[in-house]
């Protein structure tokens, strides 16, 4: 069986992630989105809630499940007997930053990583940019499913009024 990795922080879950999910999905037996922490960064959302979210968006997609892992990703793939990596690209820039830790990952697990385009509705999202927008009252419906955007707002809703 073919398993790989499709690892991030994912906060939150993006229609962008899930479609490299989906494509990662159609080229492997299964993919492990793993939730990368990082203990110098705070979410926000907490990492229970991030893969809560994405087990729900990404329920009707069977060869799929959602671990989480605090460390070096090789590690992680080791531990796993997994040899594969997905990333999605939505630009050269992401090119550029990913092909150094590609390359590091080779040089210390033999874990080869596969790159996938993202679609081009999607090239200008990031998790992060999406809750920027949010917080200044941008409509960032297009881009995450239902679920992810009312616990978005919710969420925002919550700080406003703390």
């Amino acid at each position: 069986m073919t398993t790989a990795v499709c690892p991030g922080s994912f906060d939150p879950f993006t229609l962008g992630h899930r479609y490299v999910v989906e494509r990662a999905a159609a080229c492997f037996d299964e993919v492990v989105i793993t939730v990368v922490v990082n203990p110098n960064k705070r979410g926000m959302f907490g990492v229970d809630e991030r893969i809560a979210l994405i087990e729900e968006d990404c329920a009707d997609l069977p060869k799929v499940r959602v671990d989480r892992w605090e460390g070096l990703l090789v590690d992680y793939l080791r531990q796993e007997s997994i040899h594969t990596i997905v990333k999605g690209l939505r630009s050269a820039v992401d090119f550029d930053y990913e092909v150094p830790m590609a390359q590091m990952n080779r040089e210390l697990a033999g874990v080869e990583t596969v790159f996938l385009l993202t679609d081009p509705r999607f090239a200008h999202v990031s998790s992060s940019l999406v809750k920027e927008v949010a917080k200044l009252g941008g409509d960032v419906s297009p881009f995450l499913s239902g679920h992810v955007h009312d616990r978005l707002m919710s969420r925002l809703s919550g700080e406003l009024t703390a």
